[in-house]
């Protein structure tokens, strides 16, 4: 039998905490054999369709395969299934909606490595996009560090507002993003939306949006004038944001997972840094288990009947 999970329940079972810790301890996992695979193509119109295979993780019985499409002008813009796998038999355990798990891990993930990066008496946050993920990125936040002053802007006034009054927040114009200590990009767009001169010395930035290609939130100045912080340098070459502003592997300081043990981070609190993740399919399989571990009861369906 397989467990459905929508979205309701999700937000029921995924809670911040528990997700910061399982994120953290992945990220301290040793790397599988297996390759993690990202298959993304275009569809006739509007949308893309990406697949997320296989989500593995020492210790877990279990893996993941995601599908999903994603239509920028739709509401909710990201839709499909995470497929959570017996890792023995290959019996399918749960699916679930891929769009509050991707916004769960995502946020969270990058709650972590926002809080690494940037300085420690950082506290004045700026988010440009003020949707699913940035949402995310802003409640984990506030678990790891003080957040004192939230400036948030949007293409959509409304929405920043919104989410501004959610989060004790305050809408602003881009103009006022410059005293930010932090700034969290989490668009949709294909055109920088910082470049160097945006960034004063000692911010933090990281970008949730390039993550697939042409997608660039960040211009190349700000990259190469920054120390710049990845998921997974290949993946970052191949669709993120390193290969599409045009940079090489020497461009990247390191990973999240060597700040997490502590071989690399911050050199000083004058640089910019820059933390810009593309996703792994790791993170799916951590959230998923979580949620298939925490539900005691709810929908079941056998495909197999």
């Amino acid at each position: 039998m397989t467990l459905l999970l929508n979205r309701t329940e999700l937000t029921e079972l995924l809670e911040p905490d528990a997700c910061l810790e399982a994120l953290r301890a992945g990220f301290f996992a040793s790397a599988s054999a297996v390759r993690p695979l990202r298959v993304r193509t275009d569809l006739p119109g509007p949308g893309t369709a990406t697949a997320l295979i296989p989500g593995l993780l020492d210790g877990v019985p279990a893996y993941t395969v995601k599908v999903n499409a994603k239509f920028p002008t739709a509401n909710p813009a990201l839709r499909g299934v995470v497929c959570l796998h017996d890792l023995a038999t290959g019996e399918l355990l749960a699916l679930l909606d891929s769009a509050t798990v991707t916004a769960y891990r995502t946020g969270l993930a990058a709650a972590l490595g926002t809080h690494v990066l940037a300085r420690a008496d950082a506290s004045t946050v700026a988010v440009i996009g003020a949707g699913a993920q940035a949402d995310l990125v802003i409640r984990g936040l506030r678990r790891l560090r003080p957040v004192h002053d939230l400036l948030v802007t949007d293409r959509e006034p409304a929405r920043a507002e919104t989410f501004a009054a959610r989060h004790g927040g305050r809408p602003v114009t881009r103009a006022e993003l410059s005293t930010a200590e932090i700034v969290v990009t989490a668009t949709w767009s294909r055109e920088p939306v910082l470049r160097g001169d945006d960034v004063a010395p000692g911010t933090h930035v990281t970008s949730l949006g390039a993550d697939e290609p042409g997608k660039a939130e960040l211009a190349a100045d700000l990259l190469r004038t920054s120390r710049v912080f990845v998921d997974d340098v290949a993946l970052s070459l191949e669709m993120g944001a390193l290969g599409n502003a045009g940079l090489d592997a020497a461009d990247a300081a390191g990973t999240l997972s060597e700040i997490l043990d502590g071989t690399t981070g911050r050199a000083s609190d004058a640089e910019v840094t820059v933390y810009a993740p593309v996703g792994l399919p790791w993170q799916d399989l951590a959230l998923a288990w979580l949620a298939f571990r925490t539900m005691r009861s709810g929908t079941r369906f056998d495909f197999l009947a």
